[in-house]
């Protein structure tokens, strides 16, 4: 098994482009809790709403992501709604950089 860091996990994930908004889940502050131990990253992916139809999409690009460090990385990734506050930031985002 290769060797990553925390900083490798952080990295990796700055460049999960959400599918629909020209940012990455970094800057669109969706990536919560990030953490790295043993070969094993865990972290909250927070979404406006929990419906939202690009979950999936989401979930699979950051595990494609961490897969690019290390095939055998284990991935737990927790599902959380945004705070009214952190919606509204989430929003103002994706107006700026909406690509549809």
């Amino acid at each position: 098994m290769a060797k990553f860091s925390q900083q490798d996990i952080e990295q990796a994930l700055s460049k999960v482009m959400h599918p629909e908004i020209d940012y990455s889940l970094v800057d669109l502050r969706m990536l919560d809790d990030v953490i790295c131990e043993e070969g094993k990253v865990r972290l909250t992916l927070k979404l406006p709403f929990l419906q939202v139809p690009v979950k999936e999409l989401l979930v699979q690009s950051i595990k494609k992501a961490l897969a690019g460090l290390d095939e055998s990385i284990n991935v737990q990734i927790n599902m959380e709604e945004m705070s009214q506050e952190e919606r509204d930031n989430f929003k103002k985002m994706a107006k700026e950089g909406w690509k549809l």
